[in-house]
């Protein structure tokens, strides 16, 4: 669509203003309708749940004993971890305490000590994210790699080898997700040991040896060599498949910004951002991750109260004529596989929108 480059500053100004009390009227509204309290019985029963599930898996192991049987377990474990994880996840983004300091701690337990990730690393990427979905220079899950999420990561590959696998990258991107969890693992543990300032760089060092020293020895202990490695290698990959598989519908394959645009808080928040339908059990496989548009617009709401206020905020962008988005999972596993395939053979679309004229700087 051709911009109306005659369009005043002071219209420019006018239109800015709405756009951003357009954000304040939803935000009062759900206040209102009490969406924004915290949900302690539901998480405090999710803490301890998943300590007691962890102890038992734990016992478990031991008693099954030296078998390939083992594998079964593995895969067991590596889905409690993601639900741990994602526990983690809320805790960082405030949403299970009031006090910032509990939140603080329990995301430092889960993420690092549990899990065995580095939390300072993770927060720090997801919080620039959160300020910038899909926003070229400024959210680092778009930013260029193995994977190219935009034509400007396209353009960084310099051989033709590297540039002939990004037309194929969206075969390769669902067998990647099998070393995820390895990645997640490594960046944790290399921030933690970096030269850059860390508010609690002893704190996550200890937390993450104990876990790791912990779980190599008693599966070493309990399993010869080769199922021990095999124990941890699947173990590892179906952790790092469950994460991706449920972090990667939110934002691949929706519109990338330029950098050079700017967007009011709602909008940037709900048209880079994608929703996956289904009930209860969708919002446990996805620990909340389901209801992308409206964890955006209100990240420290607690998990449960996501599915309560998508109806009020779907409502009030059909009202203001901004586009939502939900899809089913499979459509958007089918949508991730085309836009990465696209993005990689040179066919993507720069952003097209009449804000884009009106907001660029």
């Amino acid at each position: 669509m051709a911009a109306d480059t005659s369009v005043p500053t002071t219209a420019r100004g006018t239109a800015r203003e709405r756009q951003v009390s357009d954000f304040t009227a939803l935000t009062k509204r759900v206040q209102e309708a009490g969406l924004m309290r915290r949900a302690y019985g539901y998480y405090w029963t999710k803490l301890i749940g998943s300590l007691v599930l962890g102890v038992g898996l734990a016992v478990a192991f031991v008693l099954i004993g030296d078998t390939w049987w083992q594998m079964v377990t593995a895969v067991a474990l590596a889905l409690l971890m993601t639900q741990i994880a994602f526990l983690g996840h809320d805790a960082a983004h405030r949403q299970i305490f009031v006090s910032g300091k509990w939140n603080e701690w329990v995301s430092l337990i889960v993420i690092n000590l549990f899990v065995g990730m580095g939390q300072a690393w993770w927060q720090r990427k997801h919080t620039k994210h959160h300020a910038a979905p899909n926003t070229l220079h400024k959210d680092p899950d778009i930013d260029p790699g193995v994977l190219a999420f935009s034509q400007y990561a396209v353009e960084q590959r310099k051989t033709r080898l590297t540039k002939w696998l990004a037309t194929k990258q969206g075969f390769f991107f669902y067998p990647l997700l099998l070393l995820e969890g390895v990645n997640l693992h490594v960046h944790g543990i290399k921030r933690a040991v970096s030269r850059e300032r860390l508010k609690r760089r002893w704190v996550e060092l200890s937390f993450i040896l104990v876990r790791l020293v912990s779980f190599f020895a008693l599966v070493f202990l309990v399993l010869s060599p080769g199922k021990a490695l095999a124990f941890i290698g699947v173990q590892l990959a179906v952790f790092g498949l469950y994460m991706g598989l449920s972090f990667a519908p939110n934002h691949i394959g929706m519109p990338v910004v330029p950098s050079d645009v700017k967007i009011d808080f709602l909008r940037r928040q709900v048209l880079m951002s994608r929703n996956i339908s289904g009930g209860r059990a969708m919002d446990t496989f996805m620990g909340g991750l389901n209801f992308q548009v409206e964890h955006h617009l209100f990240p420290s709401m607690a998990r449960p109260n996501l599915r309560k206020v998508a109806p009020m905020v779907r409502e009030y962008c059909q009202d203001l004529g901004v586009r939502y988005t939900e899809t089913s999972l499979v459509q958007s596993y089918r949508a991730v596989y085309q836009y990465l395939n696209t993005v990689g053979r040179g066919g993507l679309d720069v952003w097209a929108c009449p804000l884009t004229a009106q907001y660029r700087v």
